[in-house]
């Protein structure tokens, strides 16, 4: 017979969807592209080292503040049927690879 308590309005689909494998490898992607963030922003590289302290400190929590909100919005699209976002996540953490070991190393 069902459950008698629910409504015929609550037969509607989960607003969370279930967290797959697209969920968690853009979660640990994530976590990856947070600690680059912060390499490059402990790296001394000269062109940050020539800013004003409250340039950088701004400059690394807007930085942080958009990583988490380019994070959030990839998990929220693979989560709800956008698996295809882990690649472009995942050419996104690789950019974000390339450019923070050009910085730390000191090839730019």
């Amino acid at each position: 017979m069902g459950d008698k308590w629910r409504f015929p309005i609550d037969q509607r689909s989960a607003i969370v969807a279930q967290m797959g494998w697209p969920t968690i490898v853009i979660f640990v992607a994530g976590v990856i592209n947070f600690a680059l963030n912060r390499a490059v922003f402990d790296s001394r590289h000269p062109l940050l080292a020539c800013l004003p302290q409250a340039s950088r400190r701004l400059g690394a929590r807007a930085a942080l503040v958009t990583e988490f909100a380019i994070l959030l919005i990839a998990l929220m699209l693979a989560a709800n049927g956008w698996p295809g976002f882990v690649w472009a996540y995942l050419a996104y953490t690789a950019a974000n690879g390339v450019a923070a070991w050009l910085i730390s190393a000191g090839k730019v």
